[in-house]
């Protein structure tokens, strides 16, 4: 069974609990909003809708960014992973920007790749945002964010019915559960150091060097936890992880022998200082 059709079954049992408990104690048909038919949860969203509720609950805190002299800086480098990458997975790559006070990255089911203003400032080179980049479009390719949502949806159970009953679509109430709790999801060593090799091979592939990611890690290897962006501050053990991405990279050398390690060799990024933004509303 899909891991989509998992979510999906263990909703609907969500959704039969949310009903019964509509329908408790006496209420005027004024104050009564009839809840989603659950029947009605069984057609077939897939990720892509996830995606579009995910994007519409971001665009309604208005957080992403419509247009910016930052997008500049950044498509460019976005379109050579995109291009490369598309043929992997069923849905069309886009590379939004959000407003957040926090460098990090993060990936939703259906393509959608959101990079926050702050990272674009805490680079120093195009090979780290590539690799940052890549790192999170090997999530969606491998479908993990959906099955840390299968994980997850047990202790999502209340937040889950009260949306439901308030009239919220499946699709809306899964992405909100999502990005709400983007700040603790915390995928495991593991499925990270994955995304981490897969994302070395896509760079690899789109022509990008992908030392750029070690670059990044070691940047903040040393530092405490008040200086580590939100993007490595809840990814764990990323110490390790550079060895096991520098093992990957030295040991492929057909592959990776034409990258320079030497992060002196790294294309300066820059970006306008305080660019302006217009938020999508």
């Amino acid at each position: 069974m899909r891991v989509i059709d998992r979510i999906k079954m263990t909703l609907l049992a969500v959704v039969a609990a949310a009903l019964v408990c509509a329908g408790c104690g006496e209420r005027s048909s004024s104050q009564t909003r009839e809840p989603e038919d659950p029947q009605a949860l069984q057609s077939d969203y897939n990720e892509q809708e996830l995606g579009h509720e995910a994007f519409e609950e971001m665009k309604a805190k208005v957080a992403v960014i419509k247009s910016s002299p930052l997008y500049d800086s950044m498509n460019p480098v976005a379109e050579t992973i995109s291009r490369t990458a598309q043929p992997r997975y069923d849905y069309p790559f886009k590379f939004y920007l959000v407003h957040n006070a926090k460098a990090n990255a993060f990936s939703v089911p259906g393509g959608d790749i959101y990079v926050t203003d702050s990272l674009l400032y805490a680079v120093k080179n195009d090979e780290e945002l590539a690799g940052i980049m890549c790192h999170e479009v090997a999530h969606t390719i491998n479908r993990d964010s959906l099955v840390m949502m299968e994980k997850k949806q047990e202790n999502w159970k209340k937040q889950i019915a009260a949306s439901l009953v308030l009239g919220k679509s499946a699709g809306r109430v899964l992405a909100i559960a999502f990005l709400s709790h983007l700040d603790s999801l915390g995928y495991s060593r593991e499925v990270e150091e994955q995304a981490d090799l897969d994302g070395a091979d896509i760079c690899a592939e789109a022509g990008q060097n992908p030392w750029g990611l070690i670059w990044f890690f070691r940047e903040f290897e040393n530092a405490d936890n008040d200086h580590i962006p939100e993007l490595l501050s809840d990814h764990p053990d990323f110490k390790n992880r550079i060895k096991t991405l520098e093992k990957h990279l030295r040991k492929n050398r057909a592959v990776f022998g034409k990258f320079n390690p030497d992060r002196k060799s790294g294309t300066p990024f820059s970006v306008q200082a305080d660019a302006p933004v217009v938020f999508l509303r």
